[in-house]
């Protein structure tokens, strides 16, 4: 029996959870890893000219946010993330144990990059991540602004990636 609720967030939820919650901790998952690996073409692309947005990639670790959701929040917390995070069933819903900053091991709800689907880019070089993300804007904006975004959030959070950072340098030139 679950008696408590966490999401674990890689991406716009570290900076834009859009839900209401009891804790916020930084936090470890392992086994993952993040990476600009889903074509978007719903959030920060289009059909006729995709975007990427990040998923976890198998293998590595990622830094993110754990968010404790109070349980009589949870159910429209969760018909919320199943909405923001699934336009296109892009991800696959699991739950995985994660490693707060406090060094609580908890598990949360996690949105895992669904290597089956159509959209997914795979391990594309930083050229080609560059040049998807570059041009592309979607409902939630312009893609850049979305590595833009998560670049200074990681660097706000003490995590210093250096794909990341050397995609954003790439991406401004």
């Amino acid at each position: 029996m679950v008696t408590e609720h966490w999401v674990f967030g890689y991406g716009s939820l570290m900076w834009r959870p859009g839900f209401p919650f009891a804790e916020r901790r930084s936090a470890t998952l392992h086994g993952r890893r993040r990476a600009f690996c889903i074509y978007s073409v719903h959030h920060r692309g289009t059909y006729e000219r995709p975007g990427l947005v990040l998923g976890l990639a198998p293998g590595g670790a990622t830094r993110g946010a754990a968010y404790r959701v109070d349980p009589g929040e949870w159910a429209d917390t969760y018909a919320y993330l199943l909405e923001r995070e699934q336009p296109t069933e892009t991800y696959v819903e699991a739950r995985r144990h994660v490693r707060l900053d406090d060094g609580r091991r908890v598990e949360a709800l996690t949105f895992l990059s669904d290597v089956n689907h159509p959209q997914w880019a795979g391990a594309l070089t930083l050229e080609r991540q560059a040049e998807l993300i570059a041009g592309a804007t979607g409902l939630s904006g312009r893609n850049e602004d979305y590595l833009v975004d998560l670049v200074t959030h990681l660097r706000e959070m003490g995590v210093r990636d250096s794909a990341m950072e050397r995609l954003l340098a790439m991406v401004g030139d």
